[in-house]
């Protein structure tokens, strides 16, 4: 398998976050389609260059939210059952990570409450235009 991870041990964010963000995406995106095999844990270690045990709580993470299944012996895969389902929900956790990023850095900017929502509304008119009918699509 090609690698298709990478991280970014400067962005603050944990590497392991970073990972089953990633995951998460490739999933949603069908990147990674059902049934799929992972790298293994020692194999994505090296190839990202971070310690075996991030990886493994990454995949941790990832199995408890149902998004692969792991089979001792056989290696990580991407569950079969329900794909679309934690792939909706994996497409949703990422859009609200990203959300509360932006707030986050808006506050430390020192926006009120207000001017928060107000950028947000801003923001939210410009990729999703109201119908000339008046009705949000």
């Amino acid at each position: 398998m090609p690698a298709i991870f990478t991280i970014d041990p400067r962005s603050g964010v944990p590497l392991y976050h970073q990972l089953i963000e990633q995951v998460k995406r490739a999933v949603a995106l069908g990147t990674l389609a059902p049934g799929e095999q992972l790298p293994t844990v020692k194999a994505l270690a090296l190839d990202l260059t971070i310690n075996p045990n991030t990886v493994a709580r990454a995949y941790r993470e990832l199995e408890r939210d149902q998004v692969i299944e792991t089979s001792p012996g056989r290696g990580s895969f991407v569950r079969d059952n329900g794909s679309s389902i934690e792939a909706g929900r994996a497409v949703a956790d990422i859009a609200q990570g990203a959300v509360d990023a932006a707030v986050r850095e808006a506050k430390s900017f020192g926006l009120g409450r207000d001017a928060v929502i107000a950028t947000f509304e801003r923001v939210l008119e410009r990729w999703y235009p109201s119908n000339p009918s008046g009705r949000n699509s």
